[in-house]
This record gives C-alpha cells, sequence and structure tokens, in this order.
C-alpha cells in the first residue's frame, strides 16, 4: 500500500517512493551489518589486571575487575569510553555551573561526549533490562565522575574511574595521554573469561569527504534525528549547554533549503 499525505504533488509521490525503496535498502544493509558483527570469530582474551573504581551497592567508592562489571547471569557489556579530560585541542567553552565548572577547562569533560551520554542517560535502564551491561569508563577520578553526573541529572549510568594503562591498551588514550571516544564491547564466557567483542573503529577509518567519521553515529539519537530534517547535519558542534534552550534566538547554522511550490 502506498501512502499519501495531504496536498502531496505527483512528483513528490514518486521522489518519496524511490527514497523509500532506498530506506528499505538501507534497512536490510543494517541488518546485514549487525548479522555480520555477530559472526565475529572470539575477540582477543582479557588479560591485563584492569581495576576500575565505581560505587558499590552500599554508595561507598570500591575497586572492580573487568569481570566484575557483568551483572549475575549476563554475558555481555557495552562500554562508552569518554573523553574526561577533554582533549587539549578543544577549545568550547566550558560548563557555567556545578561542581564541574570549578575544573580548569583542560580538565572539564568533552562537551560532544557529556551530551550523548546526556541521551544514553535514559537508554541505560531498558538496556539493561533487556539483559546486558553498561558503564561509562573515564580517566578522570570518581569523585569528578560522580560531580558530573550530579551537574547533568544523570541517574542511570555507572560511572567508572579507569586505573592503569586499560584506556590506551583499549585505545581511548593516545601515546601523548590525550584522550580519544571509544564505544566498546566484551563478552564473557561460560568459564568466566572475558574476551573483546567490538569497537567502533569508525574513528580511525577514513571517512568520506565532509563526512564525519560517525564512529558513535549508530547509537547517538541526536545526529540520527538532524538526518530527518531537510536540512541534514549542519555545521554544529555540541556544547555544554546552549542560550537557545532558555529562549534566546538558536545559534546561526548552515540553513536548510528553501522551499519553493
Amino acid at each position: 500500500m502506498t501512502l499519501t499525505f495531504p496536498n502531496e504533488s505527483a512528483e513528490y509521490r514518486a521522489a518519496r517512493d524511490k527514497l523509500l525503496e532506498a530506506e528499505i535498502a538501507l534497512r536490510r544493509q543494517m541488518e546485514a551489518v549487525s548479522e555480520q558483527r555477530r559472526a565475529l570469530p572470539p575477540g582477543g582474551e582479557v588479560k591485563g589486571d584492569f581495576r576500575f573504581e565505581g560505587l558499590g551497592d552500599d554508595g561507598k567508592p570500591r575497586t572492580y575487575r573487568l569481570a566484575d562489571l557483568f551483572r549475575p547471569g549476563t554475558d555481555q557489556l557495552l562500554m562508552y569510553q569518554m573523553m574526561f579530560p577533554r582533549h587539549a585541542n578543544d577549545d568550547r567553552e566550558p560548563p557555567e555551573g556545578g561542581e564541574t565548572a570549578k575544573l580548569p577547562l583542560r580538565e572539564t569533560p568533552c562537551p560532544s561526549c557529556t551530551v550523548l551520554l546526556d541521551q544514553l542517560d535514559a537508554a541505560a535502564i531498558p538496556f539493561e533490562a533487556a539483559g546486558s551491561n553498561f558503564v561509562v569508563v573515564a580517566k578522570a577520578p570518581l569523585d569528578r565522575l560522580l560531580a558530573l553526573a550530579r551537574d547533568r541529572g544523570w541517574t542511570s549510568l555507572r560511572m567508572l574511574h579507569a586505573d592503569g594503562d586499560f584506556k590506551r591498551a583499549y585505545h581511548s588514550e593516545d601515546e601523548e595521554g590525550q584522550q580519544l571516544p571509544m564505544t566498546t564491547v566484551f563478552q564473557r564466557a561460560a568459564d568466566g573469561s572475558v574476551r573483546h567483542f567490538w569497537s567502533s573503529e569508525l574513528t580511525d577509518a577514513p571517512a568520506d569527504p565532509g563526512q564525519d567519521p560517525r564512529a558513535q553515529g549508530t547509537i547517538e539519537p541526536f545526529w540520527n534525528m538532524l538526518d530527518l530534517m531537510p536540512g541534514g547535519r549542519p555545521d554544529f558542534l555540541e556544547q555544554m549547554q546552549y542560550d537557545c534552550c532558555d529562549g534566546a534566538e538558536p545559534p546561526t547554522v548552515e540553513k536548510a533549503p528553501v522551499l519553493v511550490s
């Protein structure tokens, strides 16, 4: 059945039907990529004695090993390794309020990572209810991670300080100590061993001209919402706060195409 909407032209409907064919093909391709990912052979076993600091069930700091991050009865762990502190070249405005605003600019969190986690905070609950685990790992000390969570109103994210060389081993820190964004999946086997399953390697893969690498793009609602807009993805960088959300004029971005009848 072909849908039609009020007052649309035959030209619009023909173009929309052609686009629908492309959307169906994209859906098939997305599922094919997911199937290919699920069919990966076992990844490298986690050998290092990596330690993480987070809050325990009693609300007090405690040390975890990677295997401790899997809830009983679960064997899948999704980890977002955020840039906190931000990259040295990131000059975006720091937070204006809260405990995080007291930090020097270079020690504040990456705005893009922060905005991504704003979106994933609510998703963490059904994600874990579906049988997986989600944690956020950063180099920043635990007290700063917890302060950021309070400042942003996060209630569902499990924040962890990564000790030692974990972030460098799993490519979210470069040789100079600069932090890098990375989404990583680990899997626990029946014998209790933990293996790396998948990471968002698009960060380091060549991108087409004018395209962002979109390494985290498939899990970020904000950018996927913009893909539905007539103007597509604007020339825009996430910020820690926006004047437009308090009723001021929105920031100047690339305009959507003008509609002509």
